[in-house]
C-alpha cells in the first residue's frame, strides 16, 4: 500500500504541474477548467488511470476488430464523441461551428455523437450536420420542458436520448441553474416516466455507485453513463474505480453501459473497455483538436486514440470489442 500511494502522490503532482503550465481550455464558465486542488475529481481520476498496468499477451494475437454495437446498430469504434454543449458560442471567429464540426467529424468516422443542452432550434441545426445522435437533457424543474426535448430529438432521429442526473445540486447547495434556468430533482419515478415516454433508447448519464446505477435500470433506463461529468461532485471517485462493481450489478440485465472521465489516449479507453464498459465517451479527450482544426482536428485525433486502442488490444490478445479481459490489468 505504501508503494502504491507513492505512485499516487507522484502523479497528482505531475498533474498539478501541468495543470499551472498550461491552463486550458478555455473561457470560465463555458468550458471547465480543472484546478488540480485535492477536492478536484479529475486528479484522482488521472491518478487512478495512471497506475493501471497491463500485462503482455502476445501469442495468437490478432490484428483487432474495433467494430461496435450500440443500440443496435454497428459503429467502427467504441469510441464515441461525448455530449458537450455551448461550444458555438467559445470561438472568437464566429464562422466556425464547432458543434456542427464535432457532429461531422462524428459522421466520417462513424462513431456514435452526443449532444449536450442546447436550444431546440440549434440543435436541430447541428444534428442535421452529423450522423447517429444521443441527445442529453439537463434534470429541468420544468419536467414538461424535459418531456418536450424529448419528443423533439425523437422526430429529429435521435438514436437515444438521456439526462445529465448529476447536474440537480448547484455549487451553493441548491438545485442548479443553467443558463438561468432552474433545476430540480429527479427521483426514480421520474425516470421511469422518462424512459416510458421516450420511444427510443433512455439514458441516466452521471451514474456513478451501484445504487443510482440499480436505480436508473428499475426505471427503464435502457443505459447508463458511468461519469462525474468532469469532477462535478468534489473528491469523486474516480468512474473507472466504480465500474466493475457496477458491472457485476447489471449482470444479465441488458443495460449498455457507457463511461468518461479523463479518457485521453486510447490507451485509457481500453482500460475502461477491459473494465466493463461497453462504449467510452470522449470529451476533453478531442476538445483542443476541435476548437483550434475543427472536424479535421477531431477526425485526427480519433484516429489516433482508435491506433492506440487497437495497439493495447493486439498487445494483450483482444480479438474483438466482445473479447476484453480485466485480468489483463495490474493496479499498481
Amino acid at each position: 500500500m505504501e508503494h502504491s500511494d507513492t505512485n499516487t502522490s507522484a502523479s497528482i503532482k505531475k498533474h498539478q504541474a501541468e495543470l499551472k503550465q498550461d491552463s486550458w481550455p478555455g473561457p470560465k464558465g463555458m468550458i471547465p477548467v480543472t484546478s488540480g486542488k485535492a477536492d478536484d475529481a479529475n486528479v484522482h481520476n488521472r491518478a487512478y488511470l495512471d497506475n493501471i498496468l497491463v500485462e503482455m499477451r502476445i501469442i495468437d494475437a490478432v490484428k483487432p476488430d474495433l467494430t461496435t454495437e450500440i443500440f443496435g446498430r454497428k459503429y467502427a469504434s467504441p469510441l464515441t464523441l461525448a455530449a458537450v454543449s455551448h461550444l458555438n458560442q467559445v470561438l472568437a471567429d464566429t464562422s466556425r461551428q464547432p458543434m456542427q464540426e464535432k457532429a461531422a467529424a462524428a459522421k466520417k468516422l462513424q462513431v456514435l455523437n452526443w449532444i449536450g443542452m442546447e436550444p431546440d432550434d440549434e440543435y436541430a441545426e447541428i444534428v442535421a450536420a452529423g450522423g447517429d445522435t444521443v441527445r442529453i437533457i439537463k434534470p429541468f424543474a420544468d419536467h414538461e420542458r424535459i418531456l418536450a426535448e424529448i419528443a423533439f430529438a425523437q422526430d429529429r432521429g435521435a438514436v437515444a436520448v438521456g439526462m445529465d442526473i448529476d447536474h440537480v445540486p448547484g455549487e451553493d447547495g441548491n438545485y442548479d441553474v443553467v443558463d438561468g434556468i432552474p433545476m430540480g430533482p429527479i427521483t426514480q419515478a421520474d425516470l421511469a416516466r422518462y424512459a416510458a415516454y421516450s420511444k427510443v433508447p433512455f439514458v441516466a448519464k452521471g451514474v456513478l455507485s451501484v445504487r443510482d446505477a440499480l436505480k436508473a435500470w428499475k426505471a427503464g433506463c435502457s443505459a447508463i453513463v458511468v461519469s462525474h461529468h468532469h469532477g462535478r461532485i468534489p473528491f469523486g471517485v474516480p468512474p473507472l474505480k466504480v465500474l466493475p462493481d457496477i458491472k457485476q450489478a447489471l449482470a444479465g440485465s441488458g443495460m449498455t453501459i457507457f463511461v468518461d472521465g479523463s479518457l485521453m489516449s486510447g490507451y485509457d479507453a481500453y482500460k475502461a473497455l477491459a473494465l466493463g464498459a461497453d462504449a467510452v465517451l470522449i470529451g476533453r479527450g478531442i476538445l483542443p483538436e476541435l476548437l483550434d482544426q475543427g472536424q479535421a482536428g477531431v477526425e485526427d485525433k480519433i484516429k489516433r486514440m482508435n491506433q492506440e486502442l487497437a495497439q493495447l488490444m493486439l498487445y494483450t490478445g483482444v480479438k474483438d470489442t466482445q473479447d476484453f479481459d480485466p485480468k489483463v490489468l495490474h493496479f499498481n
